[in-house]
């Protein structure tokens, strides 16, 4: 059974670098494609990025695109999304998830609905 865990979060000034790492238990996350997503107080998650399991090609939301980077740690077992010139507007909790195996598009659909397992999140703050 999936046991999902993220860790990294806290509170950085607006322009500073986070690293979230997303581990797992029970479970290899290698074979999976893993999302990262966010959702801010009074809106809707928001998928951010996403990891394939087949060759680890990569996939960012225009709203991060040239500031995130996700990665893939194999003998860790662990993804982490790099987050580098943070906004206010990052501001959120971050998850991270695993795609349901053998769904089309996963990579570049970032919908939540294609991802069984979730982590509880992290909390990431923007603020001066």
């Amino acid at each position: 059974q999936w046991q999902l865990v993220e860790s990294g979060g806290g509170l950085v000034q607006p322009g500073g670098s986070l690293r979230l790492s997303c581990t797992a238990s029970g479970s290899t996350l290698n074979d999976y494609a893993i999302g990262w997503f966010r959702q801010a107080p009074g809106k809707e998650r928001e998928g951010v990025s996403c990891i394939s399991g087949s060759d680890s090609s990569t996939y960012y939301a225009n709203s991060v695109k040239g500031r995130f980077i996700i990665s893939r740690d194999k003998a860790n077992n662990a993804v982490y999304l790099q987050m580098n010139s943070l906004k206010s507007e990052d501001t959120a909790r971050y998850f991270c998830a695993v795609a349901r195996p053998g769904t089309w598009g996963v990579l570049f659909r970032l919908s939540s609905n294609d991802y069984d397992y979730w982590g509880q999140g992290t909390q990431v703050t923007v603020s001066s």
